[in-house]
């Protein structure tokens, strides 16, 4: 299985929908097409939807890891949503969710970034 991203820009919001695996095949795309869209639309804040995202592992984590040390080196915050139970467990043993927040979907995660905007 191969990986879909599907982005969107809301008010300086990236928001990434990732469905499919993120793994060590698809790893360097999904971070090229990332920093792409950060760069070029000078997004400030990035929500991760996971919700179609069916398998992640350690490449994954470092694509998240280093997406969010550079929306934070701008100033900017990243959350995470719609994470189903295996890729919600991977992110917890990680401790990722010490340093981002969680939420339950886009729209309360898009309530909680535009709060901070």
């Amino acid at each position: 299985m191969n990986l879909n991203v599907d982005m969107e820009h809301h008010r300086g919001i990236l928001i990434v929908r990732l469905s499919g695996e993120l793994d060590h095949h698809t790893a360097d795309m999904v971070r090229m097409q990332m920093d792409e869209a950060i760069q070029r639309r000078q997004s400030e804040h990035l929500v991760l939807s996971l919700k179609d995202l069916q398998f992640m592992d350690s490449s994954g984590l470092g694509v998240i890891l280093g997406r969010y040390k550079l929306i934070k080196n701008k100033g900017g915050k990243m959350v995470v949503c719609d994470v189903n139970a295996p890729v919600y467990r991977l992110l917890e043993m990680s401790g990722l969710f010490k340093i981002m927040p969680i939420y339950e979907n886009e729209g309360t995660a898009l309530s909680g970034l535009e709060v901070v905007s």
